[in-house]
């Protein structure tokens, strides 16, 4: 990272007794794809944390795993028939979209389908929006 630099969007959270015993900080994406840092969509991120008292700056530690920009969505979840919507000549699917949207909006979705386990998905519906 570049030393110097402020993240105001920045959020932490913290569980503290003594000590802090976890913590958590949420950088927007968003930050880190403008201007000072550009990073590209797909980029692999690693961290590292210092700890900071009245006596001084603590060593650094060892860096974080590995977090990547993701650039396509999650899978959609929570995928289930809506019997209350199911008749004798269609069925309804309900989803939920996925947690990440990728870092842009979802445009379409894709429904494929198969009748057999083991079996290959064709694909049933597509341009869903």
């Amino acid at each position: 990272m570049n030393d110097g630099i402020t993240f105001t969007q920045v959020t932490c959270l913290e569980s503290m007794t003594n000590i802090i015993a976890s913590a958590s900080c949420t950088v927007p994406i968003s930050t880190l794809v403008a201007a000072p840092f550009n990073l590209q969509w797909g980029s692999t991120i690693y961290a590292t944390i210092s700890a900071v008292n009245i006596y001084g700056t603590s060593v650094i530690s060892t860096s974080g795993s590995g977090a990547v920009i993701v650039t396509v969505p999650d899978a959609p979840m929570n995928l289930a028939n809506n019997v209350a919507l199911t008749t004798g000549s269609m069925i309804t699917i309900t989803w939920a979209q996925g947690l990440s949207n990728g870092g842009a909006a979802v445009i379409d979705f894709i429904i494929s389908y198969k009748l057999t386990v083991g079996g290959t998905y064709t694909v049933l519906a597509s341009a869903i929006t």
